[in-house]
């Protein structure tokens, strides 16, 4: 059995604990905010401008352009996965499910280009780049430890790595594992595809980049398009890296609001087990004192 010194070392230990995830919580908080606007303010134009590129690649002409879907059927394909994690962890299972789906989907959707060596990946975030170091993979890119100065330069770095990868052949599509934001205490898995760019209504399930009308356009559609798709990739690469951080953040603000809550759980169970200890040490005591006299007396 613990001794009261023990148990009293016991709670304070834990209150600390709970300072420091209450502190966490709020840091997490005010950062989200901030995340959350920033969001907010980017998904209008990277859908728009989604849309715009869609739109104009189903214009024949615009094809030529290698960074579109051609049409053209492969006998062996291979596979780019852009996986984007945190750089910390302390955020409940953002980082696990991001891991527990790529596992998903090298076991079923992927698994014939992973056990033909024809799926590489790009890591993006430090906790992802620790598991696939470990692993037996072909890593093609890793950036980590930026997502706290975050900026439009991290999400060049990687589309150039990715548009690299696609032009030179070693991958035939490219694709995008993360966390999108919907709440603080929700995050959806998305994988989307970055390249080849689709066209209009070859994926009729996405909503997100649909144009309704049509424009003269000038210059030509083909010179537009050349000039807008490194920006289009760019823009889809920012917003999915604010998406993944600001679901980060409301992950990690949830996980601290729990951590604080079973800490103050843990705190008055160990009250109540320090006054139980207490009481029984000072009814022994108090035993031993009536034995103590009653022996005298005899």
């Amino acid at each position: 059995m613990a001794t009261l010194r023990e148990i009293k070392r016991r709670i304070s230990s834990v209150k600390s604990t709970q300072k420091i995830t209450k502190a966490m919580k709020m840091v997490a908080a005010a950062k989200l905010r901030k995340a959350q606007e920033n969001i907010l303010s980017a998904r209008p134009y990277a859908y728009r401008l989604g849309a715009l590129i869609k739109h104009i690649a189903n214009n024949e002409d615009a094809r030529a352009n290698r960074l579109i879907r051609s049409g053209r059927i492969l006998d062996k394909k291979k596979v780019l996965v852009v996986v984007v994690t945190a750089d910390r962890s302390l955020c409940g299972a953002f980082n696990s499910n991001i891991l527990r789906r790529f596992n998903m989907l090298i076991q079923d959707d992927f698994k014939t280009y992973y056990d033909a060596g024809d799926l590489s990946v790009v890591t993006v975030g430090r906790k992802g780049d620790e598991y696939f170091a470990k692993r037996d993979f072909h890593l093609v890119g890793r950036y980590t430890n930026f997502f706290n100065h975050m900026s439009i330069s991290n999400a060049v770095d990687i589309v150039s790595t990715c548009v690299k990868q696609f032009v030179d052949g070693d991958a035939d599509e490219v694709y995008v594992l993360y966390n999108e934001f919907k709440s603080a205490i929700q995050q959806n898995l998305v994988l989307e595809k970055l390249l080849p760019v689709e066209p209009e209504n070859v994926e009729s399930e996405d909503h997100k980049y649909h144009l309704e009308a049509d424009y003269i356009y000038e210059p030509s559609q083909y010179e537009i398009i050349n000039t807008l798709i490194p920006r289009h990739l760019n823009v889809q690469m920012w917003r999915i890296l604010l998406e993944s951080f600001a679901a980060e953040m409301g992950a990690r603000m949830t996980a601290m609001d729990s951590a604080t809550e079973n800490a103050g759980e843990l705190i008055d169970s160990l009250v109540l087990f320090y006054n139980r200890a207490r009481q029984a040490a000072i009814t022994k005591e108090i035993l031993e004192v009536v034995s103590g006299a009653e022996a005298l007396q005899k």
